[in-house]
């Protein structure tokens, strides 16, 4: 184990057990016709991004957004910065955001709100790791992998001052 890592959450094989299924779940609830853009949010979303489209079976394009409310902090500022915005057009595409995890949900209500103002077909939000009682505001989540206790997680792309993301399982940080 690395150094810093107090203990694993989710092995390698859970994660990848929990990423089929929801890919499964997805291409269940949209029609075969349809196609998806899937905005992965970076740097954190890119892994989980990566193998979570190649489990959904439908057309999938692929963008990605970057935005900011941690720095180098274990703590969100809740001011959100957009880092870098999407390339594609998404007026009338059904879009999907997939996250690495949802904390306070300051910054994923910014962004669905930015989203949902470019009047886009559907929007809907997946996360990897979900932290519920750390919310701050309400959201509408359609797809969770695991809800996590209030721990400071890394790994699977996760990190903690741009550390720890190729672990290939989500761990806690010692505090």
């Amino acid at each position: 184990m690395y150094n810093g890592i107090e203990e694993i959450l989710f092995t390698e094989e859970e994660i990848r057990q929990k990423v089929q299924d929801l890919g499964k779940q997805i291409s269940q609830d949209y029609d075969k016709n349809d196609e998806i853009v899937a905005v992965g949010v970076l740097k954190g979303a890119s892994i989980f991004m990566a193998d979570l489209i190649r489990q959904i079976d439908m057309p999938v394009y692929i963008d990605f957004m970057a935005v900011s409310s941690y720095g180098y902090s274990t703590e969100s500022s809740g001011i959100v910065r957009i880092l870098k915005d999407l390339d594609l057009e998404i007026e009338g595409k059904h879009v999907l955001i997939v996250e690495d995890i949802i904390d306070t949900g300051l910054t994923l209500r910014y962004l669905t709100d930015n989203l949902k103002s470019r009047n886009v077909k559907s929007l809907k939000i997946c996360t990897l790791l979900d932290k519920p009682e750390r919310r701050k505001c309400e959201l509408d989540i359609d797809y969770t992998g695991f809800k996590i206790p209030d721990k400071f997680v890394v790994g699977y792309g996760i990190d903690y001052a741009e550390k720890y993301r190729n672990l290939p399982y989500i761990a806690v940080v010692k505090g």
